[in-house]
């Protein structure tokens, strides 16, 4: 559809809204619908040659949209490129005499090999800092009073006691080849080392692949290793690695192999075993929907044996907030942890963490996902269980979010959309002034017509348009300063009845017969003020959304 093209690519002609018909809509909807525009915009029934020239604009717009959607082929073109698809000379990028499956299977290939190429003129590079802080004396303080030469008072020491650097790129070399180059830096306590790897990975069948793995650094030694990846079934694949450490003790092998399969629709199962210095068995559950995350894990081995529950909650709003708690209980102890993530622009996610554990302590994580980058700050407050520092991991980033959410991304993401909307105005400002002139012509064009359906629907007591209004309304009080933008659109609406009748599709109203988009961009609905059978009635629509006229729910009481 057209939302698998490039914004560029789309052009604002929506064929079905000018003919006020469902996407989904039959040979005798458009059939109908088209007929009944044509009796409309005919240029024969119209004497004044300015008139006659507009209706004669818009009976070309209206037969050659009968014309794209009544044909299957020409259909299923535009339906997936838009109108640009339909104007492309010759029609290069598929026969128009392949049916509209055909025609989608061949767009959807297309699209594979367009990914293709873009894959191979990009480095998808991924990387990852991670600054460790040493916070605990700011709860777990020394009493040096007993030493007579420490100095007293002062302000808590805080420091950073380990950082950790990682960076990878991805270089396709051929539609099946990748290489991947990655590399890291670590430092704790001044105590620091590196390494790289090179890894080599082929696409062996559309079932699977493998990966060939060198690396080297100056803590562990030359690595050799490989890994494949392979579907058994279509809900169950299999994945192997086979590594071997080279190193001054000798040559440390070790193995991991992991069985997965689909349980149900959202729900996974895993099966994983590890041999080599740490030997484990790993068995987990993960279940996935719209709204939550849930895992449940339980491992064996050497030295780490423990059991893992977590859930995750998913709120639907644009933010993408998450609500997430885990417990961790094992020979090591037991770790309770919860917190939250959050969208807080296009392309960057903020999360926080609070970790309560036994013998760990309290430490809070923060974590900013930043496209392909990563930014982690584990802060570790205090050794011991103690409530203040849990208050205070607690409450302090949700304080400092919600500050800096109101008073630095808020204003940031306004100017922002700001921006962008002054720009799209600018760029379309050429074509908005051709659609108010289209809007207005057809508007006279409906002048006559109107008249009669009033004098029909006002003879049988029927449905009268007293006022319609179209654009974006200001209805908040916080946003009175805002400027409504709104057009008439009374006499369109009135031309649309049929039979003391209203029915708008589920599309876009501003591409209706007298219809324009006054405020590109932004949020628009429709605003109806209608008599029915002696009784007003009163109506507001989002602008995507079906509505039928009259409705009982419209009426306005008496006493309103």
């Amino acid at each position: 559809m057209a939302a698998a093209l490039d914004e560029d690519e789309i052009d604002n002609d929506d064929y079905y809204s000018l003919l006020n018909v469902r996407r989904e809509a039959t040979q005798d909807e458009l059939k109908q619908s088209y007929r009944r525009l044509c009796m409309l915009y005919h240029p024969d029934k119209h004497r004044d040659p300015e008139l006659k020239r507009q209706a004669e604009q818009l009976f070309n717009l209206v037969h050659q949209a009968y014309e794209v959607l009544s044909d299957p082929q020409s259909r299923a073109i535009y339906d997936i490129y838009g109108k640009r698809g339909l104007d492309v000379e010759g029609w290069e990028v598929v026969e128009r005499k392949r049916t509209p499956a055909e025609i989608r299977e061949e767009y959807e290939r297309l699209q594979r090999e367009r990914e293709e190429r873009r894959l191979q003129q990009r480095t998808n590079p991924k990387g990852t800092i991670s600054v460790g802080v040493d916070a605990t004396d700011l709860f777990d303080r020394y009493e040096e009073e007993e030493y007579e030469d420490a100095p007293s008072g002062g302000l808590p020491h805080v420091e950073i006691n380990k950082m950790h650097i990682s960076q990878s790129i991805e270089a396709p070399l051929t539609t099946k080849d990748t290489a991947i180059l990655s590399g890291s830096l670590s430092t704790h306590n001044g105590n620091g080392g590196g390494n790289f790897t090179l890894a080599l990975r082929k696409v062996t069948s559309a079932k699977g692949w493998g990966e060939v793995e060198f690396g080297a650094g100056d803590t562990h030694g030359p690595l050799f290793g490989f890994k494949v990846f392979r579907n058994l079934t279509t809900r169950c694949f299999v994945t192997g690695q086979c590594g071997m450490q080279f190193s001054s003790r000798g040559i440390r092998p070790g193995v991991t192999t992991v069985l997965a399969r689909h349980l149900d629709k959202n729900t996974m199962g895993y099966l994983q075993w590890r041999w080599g210095t740490q030997s484990s068995m790993n068995t987990s559950i993960v279940r996935d929907t719209k709204s939550s995350h849930f895992s449940l894990a339980v491992q064996l081995g050497i030295p780490h044996t423990f059991m893992m529950m977590s859930y995750q909650y998913k709120f639907q709003d644009d933010d993408q907030t998450k609500l997430k708690g885990s417990v961790k209980s094992g020979f090591f102890g037991t770790v309770v942890e919860y917190g939250a993530e959050t969208k807080i622009s296009r392309h960057s996610v903020l999360g926080a963490t609070v970790s309560v554990g036994v013998p760990q302590g309290v430490s809070l994580k923060i974590k900013l996902n930043r496209a392909s980058q990563t930014y982690f700050f584990p802060i570790h407050l205090t050794d011991q269980l103690m409530p203040s520092a849990i208050f205070y991991a607690t409450v302090g980033p949700l304080l400092f979010y919600l500050a800096v959410q109101r008073l630095v991304i808020r204003p940031y993401v306004s100017a922002q959309k700001e921006e962008d909307l002054e720009k799209r105005r600018q760029s379309s400002a050429t074509d908005i002034a051709r659609k108010k002139e289209e809007a207005e012509s057809a508007v006279l064009l409906m002048q006559e017509s109107v008249r009669r359906i009033i004098e029909a629907e006002e003879s049988r007591m029927g449905l009268i348009i007293l006022n319609a209004w179209y654009g974006k309304f200001v209805t908040d009080n916080s946003r009175r300063h805002e400027r409504a933008r709104v057009i008439d659109v009374t006499v369109p609406l009135q031309c649309l009845v049929k039979d003391s009748k209203l029915i708008l599709t589920e599309a876009s109203k501003g591409g209706l017969p007298g219809f324009y988009d006054p405020c590109v961009g932004e949020e628009k609905s429709l605003k109806v003020l209608y008599q029915f059978r002696g009784v007003m009635h009163q109506v507001l629509s989002a602008d995507t959304e079906p509505l039928r006229i009259p409705k009982q729910s419209h009426r306005i009481d008496n006493d309103t």
